[in-house]
């Protein structure tokens, strides 16, 4: 037997601990430090208190508490509050196994445990914990919201501001067609409204207040669910106590949501890293999110960009974690359910901070707008080939095999499509005239996608006006903005 086996054999549970009557023997030292849940859950140290306060009206207005008993514990917490806020709350090691355990131990030195004994009546940490999860995840939500919003509006600008500037766009990471970068930069920029809606939707389902569930079976001393969940400014109650004190789907869609906007920031940071190298040059990055080589001077590395992509996976894996943490539970509270704590938080921060890293990046970055007109290449408008005769009547799957046609001849003669005599084009098909000449206009091409969604000048600005109507309701608009 270990010698620290020996000792927790020899002592008992101190007095503070919320379950300590039944116990006579201690716990051994790894084991309480393996238990320990405080330097985590102080995080949720104010909510904590909020829905103790609120807990403690409850109970007075049931009469467990007199309205001298209740304003006792209220002003006893204000200056728990305080010391945390002022970072000189004492946390008893072995004592405060918890934010709860800490906040009532430190409540009872203060106004004394005759008091301070009755704060828990009817309550559980079950549904204690469920509570000051709901609310310290729902006041991260309006911080992510916040940010959100200002890499929107920072993608919204510069979009405007840059309309001018066209591109290649990519697939299969192939040179395939002119575009507006403005419309590259809207095309991330809905991808992230789309996140931002889907938040908005996450914060009405988290607002449902879970206290008053006790451990699992409800409270019998007949508090008042509706006085104590508008207290703490929630919405709704949870409608069932067993489900209440064990429902985790929130941190999971928490962490699903951060899954599905990593994944969006991760291909928005691959394209960047593309485009910011020597070969393609259409962006730099600011010194401010670069970083160089100890060992080759003439290098700038994209740090931020692949800091970014790397935080992606680092999200997926917490996401897949408390998602395999919770399989297959039974019902009810199980403290494996404690996981969910280091998980939220580093999501959450996580996703706060890559939001103002990218915000940083996108709001700091150069553009170079020779270097993007030097990478369009006549073969982008083979299409605009296929498009003409079209409109001559020639069916799609006809002119898209001449135009291909077009494309081989222009390679097997060394040259761009546009140094291609009309007399070779009508070699390839006599209804090409003099006037195919228009189709080889960078410009031009952007300027005939005019339909919804689109990346001509028209129909950019009114994806801008849509994004702007989104960030001024929270509403995206779905016909545009006057529809």
């Amino acid at each position: 037997m270990s010698s620290s086996q020996v000792r927790a054999g020899e002592s008992k549970p101190a007095q503070n601990k919320l379950w300590g009557g039944r116990f006579t023997g201690g716990l051994d030292p790894l084991m309480e430090a393996y238990n320990e849940s405080l330097s985590l859950d102080k995080a949720f140290y104010a909510e904590d208190i909020d829905g103790s306060i609120a807990w403690a009206r409850a109970n007075k207005n049931a009469d467990i508490l007199t309205d001298k008993e209740f304003k006792e514990i209220q002003q006893g917490f204000e200056v728990v509050r305080k010391e945390w806020e002022t970072e000189s709350f004492d946390i008893k090691p072995g004592v405060d196994e918890d934010i709860h355990t800490a906040n009532e131990r430190r409540l009872g030195e203060i106004i004394g445990p005759a008091i301070a004994g009755k704060l828990h009546t009817g309550r559980s940490r079950n549904d204690q914990i469920a509570t000051d999860l709901r609310l310290w995840v729902r006041k991260k939500y309006l911080e992510i919201k916040g940010h959100l919003e200002s890499l929107l509006k920072v993608i919204v600008s510069r979009a405007e501001n840059e309309i001018d500037l066209i591109m290649p766009g990519y697939t299969h990471l192939q040179r395939a067609q002119p575009v507006r970068w403005s419309h590259w930069l809207l095309s991330y920029g809905f991808s992230f409204a789309s996140d931002l809606e889907r938040l908005q939707t996450l914060m009405k389902d988290i607002n449902k207040c879970p206290l008053g569930s006790g451990a699992l079976s409800g409270n019998v001393f007949d508090v008042d669910r509706h006085d104590i969940a508008q207290g703490v400014g929630f919405e709704g109650l949870c409608w069932n106590s067993m489900n209440a004190v064990s429902d985790r789907d929130f941190l999971l869609n928490t962490m699903a949501w951060g899954s599905i906007f990593m994944g969006h920031v991760s291909r928005i940071s691959m394209d960047l890293c593309i485009y910011s190298s020597q070969e393609s040059g259409f962006v730099k990055l600011a010194d401010a999110y670069s970083t160089g080589s100890s060992l080759m001077p003439q290098k700038k590395n994209p740090d931020a960009l692949e800091l970014l992509r790397g935080k992606s996976g680092q999200m997926h894996g917490i996401n897949f974690g408390f998602t395999s943490t919770m399989n297959s539970l039974p019902s009810c509270y199980n403290k494996d359910m404690q996981e969910g704590t280091s998980a939220i938080l580093s999501t959450i921060h996580l996703l706060t901070t890559s939001i103002q890293i990218l915000t940083g990046v996108l709001s700091t970055l150069s553009t170079n707008p020779a270097n993007m007109a030097k990478a369009l290449e006549p073969s982008m408008l083979a299409t605009e080939l296929a498009d003409y005769l079209v409109r001559k009547g020639v069916p799609f799957r006809e002119t898209h095999h001449i135009s291909g046609r077009v494309v081989a001849l222009a390679e097997k003669e060394g040259k761009g499509m546009d140094e291609l005599t009309t007399a070779q084009l009508q070699s390839i098909d006599k209804r090409f005239d003099d006037n195919v000449r228009e189709c080889f206009d960078y410009e031009a091409a952007v300027e005939k996608r005019t339909a919804q969604g689109g990346t001509a000048r028209s129909s950019v600005m009114e994806q801008i006006a849509v994004m702007r109507k989104f960030l001024e309701t929270g509403v995206m608009p779905a016909w545009g903005v006057d529809g």
